[in-house]
């Protein structure tokens, strides 16, 4: 079979059809030593050298488009610089670019290179960097200069000594390298790196409810389950224009802004910007003419708020969103404004889209739609026994039996071979998430089976902000989880009693929010405060944070 841009994705998986369309079977194709570098990158560049794979603007008025041709020029010579630098094969590097085109160069580069990629968030505190330094024994990063980023990873370093070379994009700092200036006397000859495809690739913390982030690791097999993603629940065509809400730091970004996208052959486009304000967002759309969006619920409920009918928003063709529960009444205000029908999906760090209301579908308002072709997904009890529908159940992952590898599936969390073995035990994989099925097939979203909160897209572990409020010294005892909130959907919540010199007041809830703000990633402060005599607990003396929540549904 001959392949243009428009079918080059068939390269890499064998699919099926049910009678209206809807995709019923996909089998990945990976070769052994599939590369998304030089394998997709490359060889579209190689088609199709002028084809625009980025349109790119900032803030400030910046604007750059860059073709296939180019990505493969930029990357080549931004590998070359890491090589330089003594970045290698398994080498651990850290990005930490916010939505800067640089990512882009970055990520590539090291995936040719076979180094391990591991993204991460511009909101990180100095603590934080030196939990994940020492974790996952990250060996080079490359940095924005906003934000004071430089300043706390030079902090971290004073703790950690394992950090070989930093690289600093768009300003010079003293110990690190100018990455924009040696980008261009870098070569831009390349040379193939061998890499399999099993090989470790890129890495996530991924927040837990007992501990610090868990590590998940997946391998160079990955961007190819997210044909899935990019063609058949975003629905992109190869001339689309896409645009997916999300800073390169969270797996989002990967998901909506780069493997699927390229694997179709389309123009992903990405806005680069400080602070989020919906009229910006909706003015992009409006100005660049995109032809798909995804993003959060919380943007949606944004953009009906701003007043998203004083848009021309006609050169939308489709949309979709994840990341939390979507509101029926989110759905149909934006049904009313754009005609379009909001496709709802669900996925984890650890692997792919699971489930969708995929292109072709009559999507359920509300519901997260049905299994992904890929998966072999099950709703089990605790015993891990299939419960019947409308009965709420784990949603959960079946292994292939033959003992396979399940494509999309996260290959360990990274040096933690205990907790891999036990999420992965009696092959099933256990995502930890609640739902339940209705006669014809559609899942419907409950909620976690742990205490993870799922806030405006982000997910975020009680045990952090609980550690750092112990730290205050107003502080006695605390629970943190997620309270209904009407625009952002929900927002983190300390419950929290008090020592006996302090009393409750506006002034001491403000000083603890701006305290958490300093300590961890400022996303992750509490934007309700509420100060009890007690909490609620076990009679084993724990924590029962599902009182909390129930209370503060009623």
């Amino acid at each position: 079979m001959g392949y243009d841009v428009a079918n080059f994705y068939q390269k890499f998986c064998e699919t099926g059809f049910d009678e209206n369309g809807v995709l019923n079977y996909f089998k990945p194709l990976v070769p052994d030593n599939f590369n998304f570098g030089y394998d997709v990158v490359d060889e579209i560049a190689a088609m199709e050298p002028d084809r625009v794979a980025m349109i790119w603007c900032n803030d400030q008025g910046e604007e750059h488009y860059f073709t296939y041709g180019q990505m493969k020029y930029y990357t080549d010579k931004t590998a070359n610089l890491f090589r330089s630098k003594g970045i290698g094969k398994g080498d651990l590097v850290m990005l930490v670019l916010k939505r800067h085109y640089q990512f882009w160069f970055s990520i590539v580069a090291l995936h040719k290179l076979g180094a391990v990629v591991v993204p991460a968030t511009h909101q990180l505190m100095t603590k934080d960097y030196v939990y994940r330094f020492e974790a996952a024994g990250i060996k080079a990063i490359v940095c924005t200069k906003m934000d004071d980023v430089p300043q706390r990873v030079d902090e971290a370093c004073e703790k950690y000594d394992g950090l070989k070379v930093k690289f600093l994009v768009g300003a010079s700092r003293e110990g690190w390298v100018d990455f924009n200036a040696e980008l261009e006397q870098a070569s831009a000859e390349l040379e193939r790196v061998p890499t399999q495809a099993d090989d470790d690739m890129l890495m996530y913390f991924t927040s837990g409810t007992t501990g610090y982030p868990k590590m998940v690791m997946h391998d160079f097999s990955y961007p190819i389950a997210h044909i899935i993603t990019a063609k058949f629940w975003h629905n992109i065509p190869a001339d689309g224009l896409h645009l997916t809400v999300s800073d390169t730091g969270w797996g989002k970004s990967v998901w909506g802004k780069l493997y699927g996208q390229w694997l179709v052959g389309c123009t992903v486009f990405t806005y680069d910007y400080d602070r989020f304000h919906p009229n910006d967002l909706l003015h992009m759309i409006e100005k660049y003419r995109i032809t798909s969006f995804c993003a959060p619920p919380t943007i949606y409920r944004f953009f009906i708020k701003e007043g998203m009918e004083q848009y021309d928003l006609s050169s939308l063709k489709y949309a979709t969103t994840a990341g939390e529960a979507l509101n029926p009444e989110v759905y149909t205000k934006f049904y009313e404004y754009t005609g379009l029908k909001l496709m709802e999906a669900f996925g984890q760090t650890e692997t792919t889209v699971l489930m969708a209301n995929l292109a072709g579908t009559q999507p359920h308002p509300g519901s997260l739609g049905k299994p992904s072709p890929q998966y072999h997904v099950d709703l089990v009890d605790e015993d891990g026994n299939t419960v019947d529908n409308g009965v709420v159940g784990e949603i959960v992952v079946r292994l292939p039996q033959d003992g396979s590898k399940q494509s999309g599936l996260f290959k360990c969390y990274y040096r933690d071979p205990e907790r891999t073995k036990a999420a992965k035990a009696n092959g099933i994989y256990h995502t930890g998430d609640t739902a339940w099925r209705d006669e014809n097939g559609y899942y419907w979203y409950v909620g976690r089976t742990d205490d993870v909160i799922k806030a405006s897209g982000y997910r975020i572990g009680p045990f952090e902000i609980e550690s750092v409020l112990m730290e205050h010294p107003a502080v006695m005892e605390c629970a943190v989880t997620g309270t209904p909130d009407p625009i952002r959907g929900t927002v983190v919540k300390a419950t929290i009693v008090l020592t006996k010199q302090y009393k409750p007041s506006d002034e001491l809830v403000k000083e603890l929010q701006n305290y958490v703000k300093k300590q961890t990633a400022p996303y992750k402060y509490p934007r309700v405060i509420e100060f009890v005599d007690q909490l609620p607990k076990t009679i084993s003396g724990k924590i029962r944070r599902v009182a909390i929540r129930a209370q503060d549904q009623k």
